[in-house]
């Protein structure tokens, strides 16, 4: 088992596989009883496909399932409550949960029909769904993506699925970020699998898929999303919520402390057809052989220097694949393969919040 400071990741195209192989590293079922009641919370916030990149692939569901009944941990329920404009009922059957309740026997929870109770945390009243607070091992499974009010969701915002509508709309009105990290405080996630095969670029409902090709796993919530956030290209500092919920103790921001250990490199081909705005922030990219983790990043990178509005200063093409392995360029490469170039961000794959501050130091 890993403990609270680890993270680890696995690269590829085949999640099924991947989550797999990532439990068998991580082995969560030597703190799981036999008997322990074992819920999974994907992120389903719409009725779209995770191809979008809105929800939880239901092959990294099916991967862990199949791990756990394999050890012997057969209690286990799948949880959610969609966002408030749409059915959870609705978002089961599209993104493929009805079936996979069907294929290994596990019952679907819609929260949104579930009862709550009120639970106080210091100037907070905060309602949570009852199912929720019955689980004794908590799954959160999120999926790394752009959020259009909170820079970024991952696995502190998923738990957001966790409370009724009503207590949605709420959290809204008092500005999302102190209720999230506070909602984290009373619920414990005791393993965090983050789908981050193909998050959208900036809005949590899908759209703009950016193919990412990595599995993300860790104890820590706060950590982990604090990793995400430099995936995604933003310091910690521009999504409020995760320096609050480090403020009551739910986690800490130390990525320098942490223990990440990358299992292997992404060799996974790239299958998703690029949206309109992923082909136009393309155009600033000469690409030979890119693997996906490595490109995304850059496009992750290069959303957010157009959003800080300096993307139009960049007058350089950006290099980015294995083609450029062991060959000299004047230009700007990104990633290890482009070491040669008299300019590179390096890193295999590099994070897009190094991508950003070093283009940024340029421009």
């Amino acid at each position: 088992m890993i403990g609270k400071s680890g993270i680890r990741i696995i690269y590829g195209d085949k999640p099924k596989q991947m989550v797999k192989e990532l439990l068998e590293v991580i082995k969560p079922e030597e703190e799981i009883d036999k008997d322990a009641l074992i819920g999974i919370k994907p992120n389903l916030v719409v009725a779209k496909p995770s191809s979008s990149g809105a929800t939880t692939s239901p092959e990294i569901v099916a991967g862990l399932i199949e791990y756990l009944k394999a050890k012997g941990r057969n209690k286990i329920v799948i949880m959610e409550g969609s966002w408030v404009g749409d059915r959870t009922s609705e978002a089961f059957k599209v993104c493929g949960y009805e079936d996979l309740s069907e294929k290994y026997q596990v019952p679907l929870i819609d929260l949104q029909k579930d009862k709550f109770k009120t639970f106080a945390i210091d100037d907070l009243q905060i309602n949570i769904c009852d199912s929720v607070t019955k689980v004794e091992y908590l799954i959160n499974i999120p999926v790394l993506k752009g959020h259009c009010q909170t820079n970024i969701t991952c696995a502190l915002k998923n738990m957001k699925g966790c409370i009724p509508n009503s207590e949605k709309r709420r959290f809204h009105t008092m500005g999302l970020h102190k209720p999230i990290a506070y909602l984290n405080k009373l619920v414990k996630q005791n393993l965090i699998i983050v789908d981050g095969l193909n998050g959208d670029l900036n809005f949590e409902e899908g759209g703009n898929p950016i193919q990412m090709n990595r599995i993300i796993a860790g104890k820590d919530p706060v950590l982990i999303d604090t990793y995400a956030a430099h995936l995604l290209g933003f310091n910690v500092n521009e999504v409020p919520y995760i320096g609050m919920a480090e403020g009551i103790g739910v986690g800490t921001t130390d990525l320098e402390n942490a223990d990440i250990v990358e299992l292997n490199k992404d060799n996974g081909l790239r299958k998703l057809t690029p949206s309109r705005r992923v082909q136009q922030l393309s155009w600033h990219i000469v690409e030979d052989s890119a693997c996906s983790a490595c490109y995304g990043s850059l496009i992750y990178a290069l959303e957010r220097l157009d959003v800080k509005g300096i993307l139009r200063n960049l007058e350089e093409k950006l290099y980015i694949g294995q083609g450029y392995k062991q060959k000299q360029y004047d230009g700007i490469g990104i990633g290890l393969c482009t070491s040669g170039f008299a300019k590179c961000v390096k890193g295999c794959p590099p994070k897009a919040r190094d991508i950003v501050d070093y283009l940024e130091s340029l421009l």
